[in-house]
């Protein structure tokens, strides 16, 4: 019965056992990637407390720490290149920002593929590192890549940080390298693609004792030497502990150190502020330009359509006055076909005096009205009519009428 209770529980424990196996690298997984994450914010802390004091260069271990970090960050999960023979060799996330980073205004990428004592993909992306920060562009590239989730996704497995959610946590804490002026030389060791970066972690493993504690350190550790004398016995316990003045400068100096961590976490926090505040402004400035040039294009695009709307009335009043010369000329040609043969030459010659006057007047519709009225057909019949009936008067009759003799 024995045998076989242990064999049921050795089972269940079998069984168990593929679930607990994903729980424990999903939990690993996680751990890494926090460790990273939180391990960047105090480097670039740490680079931001240093450069109050002096110019950060590849001789800063705070740099050369950074710098270890954040490859160490970008080469998480990072997958490798098929072959030709289906072998995956290891690639350098220079592969990744040189795609990614493409979109970036006046970006870097094509100097330093171009520079010539730079041969490895992992050189390549040290001196990339590098010339960001001289340029105050780091956080802006690392933003451009995360953004760019398709080609992100093609370079990394899941569970990497920058399919993550500690991405957007990075560029964040990256923009405050921006206040930092840098100053690099891109020909130096720190460029050597041969070998990786390793993380220095001892000047982030700093343990603070809890002021709720009653002791320092070394009482902890006197008490704990003297545990196995026969005087600790339950017996012999003494009159209550109490602190003496090496204690409490102990805790004095604690505090100290809290109250420094504190300060300098609240002028970090400050200078996010102030950049944060200058990109606010600038958006601003740049919406309200944008602004401006819509009113403007709006105004523009009023008048020129009121300029084209006057321009087609023109061509609908000239295109109205050559119609109505078109029917002028019309029955001026039905008018000398009825006149008689001694009238043509005059018809003729009123036909030239109304050319005359088209040409060297403007098409109006009063001039083209006038001219209608005096070469119409019925124009011209009324007067036919009136020399044949003798109603208008010679010069001879005038001359001798009695009403123009002189008294």
């Amino acid at each position: 019965m024995a045998s076989r209770s242990l064999g049921g529980l050795g089972g269940s424990r079998g069984g168990g056992g593929g679930g607990g196996k994903k729980s424990l690298n999903a939990r690993n997984a996680a751990v890494e990637r926090r460790n990273l994450i939180t391990v960047c914010r105090f480097s670039v802390k740490t680079l931001i407390d240093r450069s109050c004091f002096e110019t950060i260069d590849d001789s800063s271990p705070e740099f050369n720490n950074f710098a270890a970090i954040l490859e160490q960050i970008l080469s998480h999960r990072l997958k490798g290149q098929v072959t030709w023979f289906g072998y995956e060799s290891p690639r350098s996330f220079w592969d990744y920002i040189r795609v990614a980073c493409r979109k970036v205004s006046q970006n870097c990428i094509c100097s330093i593929e171009n520079m010539e004592n730079v041969s490895s993909s992992r050189a390549k992306g040290r001196a990339w590192i590098r010339v960001a920060l001289m340029e105050k562009h780091l956080s802006e590239y690392i933003s451009t890549a995360l953004r760019d989730f398709k080609t992100t996704r093609r370079f990394y497995e899941d569970g990497a940080i920058v399919l993550g959610e500690e991405a957007n946590m990075l560029a964040g804490m990256l923009l405050g390298l921006n206040a930092i002026d840098f100053s690099f030389c891109l020909k130096g060791e720190g460029l050597d693609g041969n070998f990786p970066a390793v993380i220095d972690y001892t000047p982030y493993l700093k343990f603070t004792q809890s002021s709720d504690s009653i002791s320092s350190d070394e009482e902890e550790l006197r008490t704990l030497g003297s545990s196995g004398s026969e005087s600790s016995t339950p017996e012999n316990v003494g009159p209550p502990f109490i602190m003496d003045d090496n204690s409490w400068f102990n805790k004095c100096k604690r505090v100290k150190q809290k109250y420094q961590l504190t300060l300098e976490q609240k002028g970090y926090l400050e200078e996010l502020l102030r950049l944060r505040e200058n990109q606010l402004s600038e958006s601003v400035s740049q919406n309200k330009i944008l602004l401006q040039r819509i009113e403007d294009s709006d105004l523009a695009h009023k008048l020129e359509k009121e300029q084209l709307e006057f321009i087609i009335v023109e061509l609908q009043d000239q295109l109205k006055s050559y119609q109505s010369l078109d029917q002028l000329s019309a029955e001026v040609s039905l008018s000398q076909t009825s006149l008689d043969p001694g009238q043509s030459q005059e018809g003729d010659g009123k036909q030239d005096t109304l050319n005359l006057i088209s040409e060297g007047k403007e098409d109006t519709p009063s001039l083209l009205g006038l001219c209608g009225s005096l070469t119409s057909v019925a124009s011209y019949k009324s007067l036919t009519s009136l020399k044949s009936n003798d109603y208008l008067a010679s010069p001879t009759t005038e001359m001798t009428s009695p009403g123009l003799t002189p008294s």
